[in-house]
């Protein structure tokens, strides 16, 4: 999914979405947090007060790829230390209510309580606006930063890490930002606005991208068609495809995958495996797995991960480097067809997707899985539950009702091969 579903509705005890749209390739489903990851797309309809100001510095970091999302964390002034999601997708930051009650500024007199902020969907909520007095980023301080205040609990939840806000890209406007995902590891150096643009290097690729909207978008080629897609590291997906005006062509699907939740309402996923390659300035990505989506066209983590990126808001540039040779391929996405939101002691299904092993069980949306394989779903943080799906034939779920214990055992399947 993505942090990039913006503004999805509240559910109950579940997930959250912003383009947190979470993703289907494990099965997991956020519907609260849509509100904040999705693909492009948290906007704010009145700009939250001040300006982000860097001190001239550089500072690398140890960087979590989570599910696909970018997690960086820093000790700050105030000696805790923090978890942030780097989200390029998101025109705004988020802080959780801790986070703002910590390092916020007292709000000026006449200042809004609340600002609107739109979601992809067009929906509108009213969040609470906070100033950052000083967020750092290793050894390097970045103050006064505008954000949001919203209960970051579901996402923290479904990663099975605690995160205290997520960084939008306008934070970075004055600084050159490296993602750099294959060596986990955030590089942040001044602006090279007065510098010579480095040459070219084998496996590497700059692209010109359009930030009017304040977030990077980049032309990008399918087959013989052209165009733009969203550079969103809110999203854990792959390729989320709109096909308005394209011809698409698949060899798998698309087929339903799972819920994705809405201001609108829920709606079931579309995803499969195109038959034509995909061009991102000279890299080329061998039939990339896609979902398909009725908003912008963006690039997710699941894709992304291949590459250290580096965006340079100053020259609208982004560099996009690879240490392997050949074209870029996508794993098949594996699954056991149900789709949860997780809480440290349990783990609600929240969709069983059609047509798959999973729907000829007896489990349904609300079931509550207390285990995975005889260990407590405590235990089964994201990353170790993903590599029992990438390698595992089957899965034994024990599902609880009042106070019995039942075991499922569910077949491990290519949802999209």
């Amino acid at each position: 999914m993505s942090l990039r579903h913006l503004l999805c509705r509240q559910h109950p005890r579940p997930l959250a979405a912003h383009r947190l749209r979470f993703s289907a390739p494990l099965c997991f489903l956020f519907p609260v947090v849509c509100l904040l990851l999705s693909a492009g797309c948290a906007t704010a309809l009145r700009r939250p007060p001040g300006r982000t100001v860097a001190k001239i510095g550089s500072t690398v970091l140890p960087a979590r790829i989570v599910s696909n999302f970018f997690v960086v964390e820093s000790r700050s002034d105030d000696d805790r230390t923090y978890r942030f999601i780097i989200d390029t997708g998101s025109t705004i930051s988020y802080a959780s209510p801790e986070l703002a009650k910590r390092l916020g500024l007292k709000r000026k007199k006449g200042a809004p309580a609340r600002i609107p902020v739109r979601s992809a969907h067009g929906g509108v909520i009213e969040l609470e606006p906070v100033t950052l007095r000083r967020v750092s980023l290793g050894n390097l301080p970045l103050e006064r930063v505008s954000a949001v205040v919203f209960d970051l609990g579901d996402l923290s939840n479904h990663l099975g890490l605690h995160i205290d806000g997520i960084i939008g890209f306008p934070v970075f406007r004055d600084m050159l930002l490296t993602m750099d995902y294959p060596g986990e590891r955030l590089i942040v150096a001044p602006s090279p606005l007065f510098q010579s643009p480095p040459k070219p290097a084998l496996r590497t690729s700059t692209i010109a991208f359009n930030s009017e909207q304040k977030t990077p978008l980049i032309p990008v080629q399918m087959g013989g068609e052209s165009f733009f897609v969203l550079i969103d590291t809110g999203s854990d997906g792959s390729l989320s495809l709109n096909p308005a005006g394209l011809h698409p062509r698949f060899a798998t699907g698309p087929r339903a995958g799972t819920l994705i939740s809405s201001l609108q309402g829920d709606r079931r996923q579309l995803t499969g495996r195109l038959s034509q390659n995909l061009l991102v300035g000279t890299h080329v990505v061998e039939r990339p797995i896609v979902d398909l989506s009725d908003q912008l066209s963006s690039l997710g983590g699941e894709f992304l991960r291949n590459f250290s990126i580096t965006f340079d808001q100053r020259r609208n540039q982004v560099t996009f480097v690879r240490t392997a040779d050949g074209v870029v391929t996508m794993e098949p996405r594996r699954s056991t067809g149900l789709a949860f939101s997780r809480s440290p002691v349990y783990w609600r299904v929240l969709t069983v997707i059609p047509d798959t092993p999973a729907s000829q069980l007896a489990v349904q949306a609300g079931d509550l899985c207390v285990r995975i394989n005889g260990e407590l779903v405590e235990h089964w943080t994201f990353d170790r539950y993903a590599a029992l799906l990438k390698s595992a034939a089957k899965v034994t779920y024990t599902f609880i009702t009042g106070t019995k214990e039942t075991d499922i055992e569910v077949p491990v399947f290519e949802l999209v091969p």
